[in-house]
């Protein structure tokens, strides 16, 4: 069986048959449209090589983002969490895409030494070997079955404010056919509920409400979702599959029944006692995380009338890159998220923290422009004193300002009302980073990689935790850490600045100043002075913050730059 799928538009054929024999080279099984035989039904060909494929390489460009097979290929690669897209021109991505980490292979000419191949062949081949270890697993789903009259429709209600993503999780069908089964798959279910119902962005309807769906058959999943009053729908089944038990989820689209995600959870059945917390944890933290990638794609597909959820939502997915141009247009969509819904605490929440996060990457010190961002977050928490989204946006808005220790108190009461909140994990980790607490930090640190896993911003966590490592002269670990983020998103120029100051403490000059200059790349709206400003409120504490200081000086002067 080929390990992989590539899709290209038809004007790229060239650079295709670059890249399949290139990746054959690596030791990849490939399979691309050339591959095919004569007599073969094309379409049927292709689907079953797109849907046996481990992964699904797709190249982006002018092309092939005009190609409706492309997006379809693409589509359906995202679906099995098989997809690593590249850009090999420059493109605007379709706009469902603009969140998934992209390799920028632009000019690549097959060079497989270019550490942009590397990379990519790298996160290949994780996605590979990961798909390859699930292989044979069953996805049958059987709908779970209802009976056949829902309740009238209920018509959506939703004003300025917009509302939470809303979800049914419906009772999941057992496959083994066990009596004992039946009642694990129950309690799993209520389980589930429990754990999303602890999310801070997501509205779950209560298990009692979907109860009645456990038999019969749905002949109408939209009416039932309307009747539900639900965006989305959870459902699934629970099978033993030799000594392990395996929990197979996919979330659908409530309005039309398309698949939007599925995934299989596996663990053994002598261990299952002690591992059902885990199980449950698993499968609401993937769920949750897809659900909100979900909806920043819904937000920055819809071309007007956003409400004020939809604003704050796309402020927040415009930080998957953390350079001026996204947080300007994270700063615009909270102001209008804030114009049209005044009393609206989360607009105003995420005010302050798009204000604070300019403040922190591109402002010079200015008492007036704390005490404003002060000003906001004592708005967002008049209006909302206790809702974790609320507290978490506020905790990292006081983080960005220089007042670490009142965003741990913010965060901590995050967490308190949702455990499970990786936001406020990622600001509590940075305040305790801020606060030189190592330990503390690196733990929420990995809580948030836990509890979103896949989140978009997930690059800036491996940054900072190469940043508490630096700190604490690990430089090896720092670089590990930094090298994980730079495979999350190549264009981070902090990862890049992280690798600067490592190397430098190595005494690997010259690759010092090869990582100082990729991050002016990534980055070039930086001055040395913004530069030496971003150092000492990120290291300004310790001792060699100075040096570090000089270090940029040196290396900037060594380039011409201007200061």
């Amino acid at each position: 069986m080929h390990d992989l799928f590539i899709s290209y538009g038809r004007a790229d054929e060239d650079i295709a048959r670059l890249f399949a024999s290139t990746l054959q080279g690596e030791g990849f099984s490939v399979w691309w449209d050339e591959t095919l035989r004569s007599g073969d039904t094309y379409d049927e060909v292709i689907e079953k090589a797109l849907r046996q494929a481990p992964a699904v390489v797709v190249l982006w460009s002018a092309s092939s983002v005009q190609s409706r097979w492309v997006r379809s290929e693409a589509t359906i690669g995202d679906r099995h969490g098989a997809l690593v897209p590249a850009m090999i021109s420059p493109c605007e991505r379709p706009i469902m895409f603009e969140l998934t980490q992209t390799a920028d292979l632009t000019g690549w000419n097959g060079d497989r030494s270019d550490p942009r191949w590397q990379a990519f062949v790298s996160d290949i081949r994780e996605v590979v070997e990961r798909r390859k270890s699930k292989d044979g697993a069953d996805t049958e789903v059987i709908r779970p079955q209802a009976t056949a009259h829902a309740p009238p429709p209920l018509p959506p209600q939703e004003g300025v404010e917009g509302e939470l993503p809303s979800l049914a999780v419906l009772p999941f069908k057992n496959r083994s056919g066990l009596e004992d089964d039946d009642v694990f798959a129950i309690g799993l279910v209520e389980d589930v509920i429990d754990a999303l119902s602890q999310a801070a962005e997501l509205r779950v309807i209560s298990s009692s409400a979907v109860a009645r769906y456990r038999d019969g058959e749905i002949a109408d999943i939209e009416a039932m979702a309307r009747s539900l009053g639900v965006r989305y729908i959870l459902e699934g089944n629970v099978r033993r599959r030799m000594k392990s038990l395996r929990v197979t989820a996919q979330l659908l689209d409530a309005r039309s029944g398309t698949i939007l995600w599925t995934q299989k959870f596996e663990r053994p059945l002598d261990e299952l006692a002690e591992l059902e917390e885990e199980l449950v944890l698993e499968v609401a933290a993937h769920l949750n995380s897809q659900v909100n990638r979900l909806e920043m794609e819904r937000a920055l597909k819809k071309p007007e009338n956003l409400t004020a959820w939809e604003l704050v939502t796309r402020a927040v997915a415009n930080y998957r890159q953390i350079t001026g141009e996204t947080l300007l247009l994270a700063l615009q969509d909270a102001q209008k998220a804030v114009e049209i819904a005044p009393s609206y605490g989360l607009a105003h929440a995420m005010l302050a923290d798009a204000n604070a996060t300019i403040y922190m990457h591109a402002s010079p010190d200015d008492p007036g422009a704390i005490e404003k961002i002060n000003a906001e977050i004592g708005r967002a928490l008049s209006l909302d004193p206790d809702n974790p989204m609320v507290l978490a946006h506020v905790a990292e808005a006081y983080n960005y300002i220089g007042q670490p220790e009142d965003a741990l108190i913010y965060a901590q009461r995050a967490l308190e009302k949702s455990p499970n909140f990786g936001l406020a994990h990622y600001n509590a980790g940075i305040a305790h980073a801020l606060l030189h607490n190592a330990d503390e930090a690196l733990e929420q640190f990995d809580l948030e990689i836990v509890q979103a896993p896949g989140a978009h911003t997930q690059f800036a966590t491996y940054v900072w935790k190469g940043s508490v490592h630096l700190r604490d002269g690990k430089l090896a670990e720092a670089r590990r850490q930094y090298d994980r983020a730079l495979r999350l998103n190549h264009t981070s120029a902090a990862a890049y600045l992280g690798l600067f100051l490592v190397d430098k403490h190595e005494g690997n000059h010259e690759q010092a100043a090869d990582n100082l200059a990729k991050m002016r790349e990534h980055d070039p709206q930086v001055t040395l002075d913004l530069l030496q400003l971003r150092l000492q409120r990120w290291f300004g504490q310790l001792e060699h913050c100075d040096q570090m200081c000089d270090w940029a000086r040196e290396h900037w002067d060594a380039e011409g730059a201007p200061g």
